[in-house]
Formats: C-alpha cells, structure tokens, sequence
C-alpha cells in the first residue's frame, strides 16, 4: 500500500473516516484514495464516492455501512474509492480549471492524456486484478429527480443490480470517460443517482442497497421482470453554449429558465410545452446532441415568438436551476423509453 501519482491506496480504514463530513475528508486523507478492507468473501465489490466533490450522499452512505460493520467481518471485501477531495473541501461538483473526475475514467487516441486519466487507469488496473465482483457509483443530482440507477449494458446482470436500487433504470452511452462504462469492461456496474444532496432518505437509500450488494453471492442469470422495470434510454444531451448568458428567473439573459424547471424532471412533456423565455438576439440558445454528436436542437425545440418550446414529446433527467451546474455539466438529458421482454 502507498502512494502512486496522484493515487494513495490504503489496506485499513483511516482513523476519524467514519466521523467527517466531506468537507472535513482533507484532514483524514491526503488526496484521492482507494481503500481495500476485508470480508468473508474474498472477491471485492468496487465503490466510487464523491467524483463530483459536492454530492455527499455516497460518503455518509458508507459511513453508515462501515458503523455497522466496525465489529464484525464485511460480508465481502470492499474497494472504497474516495475522489475528488479538494473539490468536498470547497463544497463543489469541481473546482474550476480542474476536470470532471467523472470524465476522465476512459480515453481515446486523440484525447490529451492527464494525471487524473493515469490515476483512474491505475484504480482500473488494481481493481482488474482483484477480479472485481461489481462496481457502484453513488451521485447526487441538483434538481428535483427521482432516485433512479443507470448502467451503459442491458446485461441481465447489470438490471438486477440496478433494480434492487430503483425499478426506474437509465441506460445511457454518453458522456464517455463515466465511472461505470469503464468498470462495465470489468463487472456489472451502477451509476446511483440519490436525489439532492443533505437528504437523509438518499443516504438510507444508498446505504441499503450497498450493503444488499455486499450480500450478494452471484448475480441472478434470467432477465429482470418486465414490471420490475421502467427502462429508458439517453437519447441527447442539452447544453447551453457558452456565449449565451443564462438565468432562472431574470429576464435580461439571452436564456431565461421558467422558475420551476427542475419540476419536469422524469415527465413526458407535450409538445408545446414552455421551458424559457429567449432574448430576441438570441438564435441559438440551447446545443442538443445525440449520440453519434449530431445537432438534434430544431428536432426537439423551437423558439416561438420569444418562448422556447418541446416541439416533440420528450421526457427530461436532471434539468437543474444551478446556473452553476448548468455551466460545468449540462442543463439536462433527453430520455425515451426503452422496452424489454422478459
């Protein structure tokens, strides 16, 4: 165990971990960490915490797991990765001029590669080796969202997993570089997307599920139950350019968001329906992309006499008022429903 680039890897749980907050987390660990601790089988299941350093959910969810088990053996041997450090100090997603930690798990030729790219390679490459037994990715979201899974396989898997978390279940191929399309090379792997952060039933949630999987001894082999499920698939990603000033609530931007934007979350909206109010001089004010990078925004919105407008049925994830997150994510996802036979 020690200390490799940007990476230190531990083989025990530090002292005081199980007591701080995220903002806290600096002082028990000097930077990102990947924590290997015991359990009656040996296979480890992989968990990722606080990638974006604001979503606290999944370190308080693990605090509550660990408690549990201070005394007693862990049903399984846990891999405990803590990210962005620097970022839970200051209490944001990431800090700026820094990369997404959520971005950078996966490369390709043209990409510049970084230190935070080797260090995610090199938590990969441990965790290859300890034949990982599944990955799990704990996030909160800004806006007003169910909790809900997502995976990037439609592996039989991969939906037990994400079902005994939520029965609404995303599957999504961008955006590249995820936690869990890496580890999905590996394991069945989730993405858990736990509501707001600071809500204790996101917590509770995430603390279930993680120690249910810590039970578990082999994945089911037949298919999820159709009404176990609600699949829908990540068809585009909306975003504002950065040239168009944005607000929620101020009339003066070139994008104006309704007040209650983040209500349409997980809704099928109708055609029609009304998400801003856009300056006359501004003729582009949302870029929509699918997943071959092709610009979809006039098949889904239009600017009617200065109001914009769903001009197909689509139904909306993680549409946020966090003019902030808007900025270093995105403004929403596009989803459609996906059917699968049982």
């Amino acid at each position: 165990m020690g200390v490799v680039g940007m990476l230190t890897e531990l083989d025990y749980l530090p002292e005081k971990f199980l007591q701080v907050e995220a903002s806290e987390l600096h002082t028990v660990l000097p930077g990102p960490t990947l924590i290997h601790l015991p359990g009656r089988r040996d296979v480890p299941l992989f968990v990722s915490i606080l990638l974006h350093g604001n979503e606290d959910t999944g370190l308080k969810a693990m605090q509550v797991v660990l408690k549990k088990y201070q005394n007693q053996s862990l049903p399984r041997a846990l891999s405990l990765y803590v990210g962005n450090i620097e970022a839970a100090r200051a209490g944001v997603r990431r800090l700026e001029g820094q990369l997404d930690y959520n971005r950078v798990w996966s490369f390709d030729a043209d990409s510049v590669v970084t230190e935070e790219h080797r260090m995610m390679q090199t938590v990969i490459g441990i965790m290859a080796q300890r034949g990982v037994f599944a990955s799990i990715d704990i996030h909160n979201n800004t806006g007003l969202n169910p909790h809900y899974a997502c995976v990037n396989r439609l592996d039989d898997a991969f939906l037990h997993l994400a079902t005994m978390f939520s029965r609404i279940v995303v599957y999504f191929t961008e955006p590249k570089g995820v936690q869990s399309e890496a580890f999905a090379q590996l394991c069945p792997a989730v993405t858990l997307e736990c509501g707001k952060p600071g809500g204790t039933g996101g917590v509770e949630h995430a603390a279930s599920f993680v120690e249910g999987a810590l039970h578990l001894s082999a994945f089911p082999t037949h298919p999820v139950a159709s009404h176990d499920l609600e699949l829908f698939h990540t068809v585009a990603i909306v975003t504002v350019p950065e040239t168009v000033s944005l607000s929620v609530g101020d009339p003066s931007a070139d994008l104006c968001l309704i007040d209650n934007i983040d209500h349409y979350n997980f809704r099928l909206l109708d055609p029609g329906t009304r998400l801003a109010i856009v300056a006359p001089d501004c003729t582009n004010p949302l870029h929509v992309r699918n997943g071959a990078g092709n610009d979809m925004s006039e098949h889904y919105f239009e600017n009617r006499e200065g109001n914009l407008l769903t001009k197909q049925q689509v139904m909306p994830a993680m549409l946020t008022r966090d003019i902030r997150i808007i900025r270093q994510d995105c403004l929403c996802y596009l989803m459609e429903r996906l059917d699968r036979k049982s």
